[in-house]
């Protein structure tokens, strides 16, 4: 972090320093409001949760080298008091921000926000030192924790943004002008908050709206909401995506055995041949996006291209490929899922089968996709059978009501019988898994993060371990 005083600290959040907090200390770690997560020279902020009140551990965050807690009453250890924590946390991230003076890149949408941010900081970091939000901690409480991880010679801060409510967006960007405001797509995730699409699009909006005119809005040029979003801004407008008109784009999109894409990039500044390490035809409109936004800040294409082809998977739960010593390949896509992210999983799963007389066995392991409002059980239908039309081999619903609808879609889809099965949850679905599974199988999991799948991954990974070179490639 950049250093500042306690009294700078003060001054940015309007509180009042108590308990022999002295002025002149300095802050130079992060922000943490978790005490098992305190770094020496750090600050504590003793966030009231719904089942936790950070009050009630300060005094081991001090002891864990705190220099001081931002709270809302005394704790009997150095303190700085204010009328609300999280609004203080805001007003020191957005002076840490400013001070810093870094080039900052916020992106929205529904689905790719993560993988995105993680490819865009990749690339970014050719240029210079880059920070970006920590897996998808997008919210008032994550944006924080990230600015206050800037140093004195951060040239790039990203930020991902994540909206629950009408406003989410517009407050983040208020605690730091975005310089860059990408937009990745709009689609069913948190519909049932929103209550349409098109409310979903008015709130990924306000990222836009947010930039100053000498800033840069980058719009998917393949999705007509995000595209219509063009007018909302003062600022230069430049699109990606593979329709002919996009700015940044792909041509020859290509697929090898693995699932794992190769494309052209085409820019207004030259173009150059990629290939990604990354699993799924899905990541060529998140390779654009960071490719639009490297190259805006100064980036050659062809850095661009060698960047995107050496990024890797950052966050945890996220198309995580391992392949067991028995033959066994196991996708582990359990951080969270929309329609659109389903969608997109299975599609990789089908390419990564293969087809022909090598064929592989595909499974894909799928939960229930959380607040999808009225339309939950026709998503979950159509995600049913979307798994038989890509020939999956076996399609295990795992939960309650929605998991049977998926179940039932893919029955009544073609003429499966025991193609399909509706297992209660996890330890279910892993009991069944290890009765049937073969060497040279690929299993997807995918779910929304509430359903907690990701404990099947988990499972089949430690009844056969990774070969050394298919460990989370």
């Amino acid at each position: 972090m950049i250093a500042l005083t306690l009294a700078e600290v003060a001054a940015a959040t309007g509180g009042e320093l108590v308990d022999g907090a002295d002025p002149q200390t300095l802050v130079t770690g992060q922000l943490a409001v978790d005490s098992r997560k305190v770094v020496p020279g750090g600050l504590f902020a003793a966030f009231r949760g719904e089942h936790v009140d950070g009050h009630d551990y300060a005094r081991r965050a001090v002891e864990a080298g705190a220099v001081a807690v931002l709270a809302e009453r005394p704790v009997g250890v150095p303190a700085l008091l204010v009328g609300d924590v999280q609004v203080a946390m805001g007003r020191l991230a957005q002076a840490v921000a400013e001070r810093a003076g870094a080039a900052v890149v916020a992106l929205t949408g529904s689905a790719g926000k993560t993988s995105t941010k993680d490819l865009i900081a990749q690339v970014l970091a050719k240029l210079g030192p880059t920070v970006a939000t920590e897996g998808s901690l997008n919210n008032e409480l994550g944006f924080p924790i990230t600015a206050t991880r800037v140093e004195a010679d951060t040239r790039h801060l990203v930020l991902e943004m994540g909206a629950r409510h009408k406003g989410d967006i517009a407050y983040l960007c208020s605690l730091a002008r975005p310089t860059i405001g990408l937009v990745l797509n709009v689609g069913s995730a948190h519909l049932g908050e929103f209550g349409s699409k098109e409310g979903i699009a008015e709130a990924k909006g306000e990222i836009v709206e947010a930039l100053a005119e000498d800033g840069t809005a980058i719009l998917n040029a393949d999705d007509p909401l995000v595209r219509a979003m063009a007018p909302r801004t003062r600022a230069k407008v430049v699109t990606f995506g593979e329709s002919a008109g996009a700015d940044v784009r792909a041509q020859d999109v290509r697929l090898d055995a693995t699932g794992r894409p190769s494309f052209t990039l085409i820019t207004p500044a030259g173009s150059a041949p990629v290939q990604l390490r990354l699993y799924g035809e899905h990541h060529v409109s998140n390779a654009l996006a960071a490719a639009a936004v490297a190259v805006e800040l100064g980036l050659s294409v062809d850095d661009t291209a060698a960047a995107l082809g050496e990024a890797g998977a950052l966050s945890r739960w996220r198309m995580e490929v391992v392949d067991r010593a028995d033959g066994v390949t196991v996708v582990n896509d359990a951080y969270n899922a929309n329609p659109e992210s389903m969608r997109a999983a299975l599609r990789a799963l089908a390419t990564m089968g293969g087809r022909g007389p090598e064929r592989r066995r595909t499974w894909a392991v799928l939960g229930e996709m959380r607040e999808l409002g009225e339309e939950s059980l026709a998503e979950h239908d159509a995600i049913g059978r979307l798994a038989v039309r890509f020939d999956v081999t076996k399609l295990v619903a795992v939960g309650g009501r929605d998991a049977a609808c998926m179940e039932l879609g893919a029955r009544n889809e073609g003429s499966w019988g025991e193609e399909s099965v509706l297992v209660s949850d996890a330890d279910a679905a892993v009991e069944l898994l290890r009765g049937q599974l073969r060497p040279g199988d690929v299993v997807l999991v995918k779910a929304s993060r509430s359903v907690g799948l990701e404990k099947v991954a988990e499972a089949l990974l430690a009844d056969v371990p990774a070969t050394a070179a298919g460990a989370a490639r």
